[in-house]
């Protein structure tokens, strides 16, 4: 398993497993899955309080039985801020989010905290205090954001007395408008419409780690594109390079995000142990300029 520096701060695997899904499974499913990852070299676990209601996190920890000494090998994030037709950066909403995570999870303290979705109501002085009480009473070591834009980072940031660490964003073959736009600067075609105030060179210059969610997806959670005849060519072409490079296409898709010089953590949201194995094999590869942008093209995608 490679290894990446998370926001300047601390490394970590370049893969995380995403407990999304965790609370469809059983405690014995959930324990093979979790075990898979470690042994895989994965010591990320992303969560968040909405997931299940509360019971994905609940259950990873009924699952990994929270003792002390796996407690201080793996890193555990949440995410918070989204409630039942609203989102929610009040101070009030965070404290008691961050308190739900730890019990549910049987731990002390969170690694990460991210802020799930743009709060336009958000004030940011509140956010920072909030934080720093978090910060400052041991429950939370590290904060980041999830689906944000370049302003609302700064905005936020103006008033944090610590930086951000980690954006969480949609991003895969079939999910790259982060990279449509820089690639067809000048242009009139809809690729070079800047959808997201260009958070890809923003995050590499504050060196803020993106992770990348739904990596299998196309669209919003309309489907995994791999094996999808909606895309014979991408398959094709993901078929030909795992063949020529002795791993599961899994893998080359996690390789293609690696590749990207500023250095993506991939979020695994699978809960199969077997695919989860799979694409972990992206360790043994490293794409070349030329693969990679092949996989680019025959997504569908154009240079300018």
């Amino acid at each position: 398993m490679k290894r990446i520096k998370i926001g300047g701060e601390f490394a970590a695997s370049d893969i995380a497993l995403g407990c999304f899904r965790i609370h469809t499974l059983s405690v014995k499913e959930a324990d093979i899955l979790i075990r898979t990852a470690l042994e895989q070299g994965i010591d990320f676990f992303d969560h968040a309080d909405i997931y299940g209601e509360g019971r994905s996190e609940e259950l990873f920890a009924e699952a990994v039985g929270m003792k002390p000494d796996l407690r201080e090998k793996i890193i555990l994030q949440s995410k918070c801020g989204i409630r039942a037709a609203s989102y929610d950066f009040s101070k009030e909403h965070i404290l008691r989010a961050v308190d739900g995570s730890l019990k549910r999870l049987k731990t002390e303290y969170l690694d990460v905290l991210l802020l799930h979705r743009p709060d336009t109501l958000m004030e940011p002085e509140e956010v920072a205090e909030t934080f720093h009480l978090l910060h400052s009473g041991g429950k939370v070591r590290y904060f980041g954001v999830s689906n944000h834009n370049p302003m609302q980072m700064e905005l936020l940031s103006r008033y944090l007395d610590r930086k951000l660490i980690i954006n969480q964003l949609q991003f895969g073959i079939m999910n790259t408008g982060m990279i449509d736009a820089g690639l067809n600067v000048n242009m009139k075609n809809d690729c070079a419409v800047d959808r997201d105030g260009s958070v890809l060179d923003y995050c590499r210059l504050k060196d803020i780690t993106i992770q990348a969610w739904s990596p299998f997806q196309y669209g919003f959670f309309d489907g995994v594109y791999l094996d999808c005849d909606k895309f014979p060519e991408l398959n094709r072409r993901l078929d030909k390079l795992a063949a020529e490079k002795e791993v599961p296409k899994e893998a080359v898709v996690v390789a293609w995000i690696a590749r990207h010089p500023a250095k993506i953590q991939t979020i695994a949201g699978t809960t199969n142990p077997l695919r989860l194995a799979n694409l972990c094999q992206a360790a043994k590869i490293e794409l070349t300029r030329e693969e990679w942008y092949d996989i680019y093209l025959s997504a569908g995608n154009l240079l300018p």
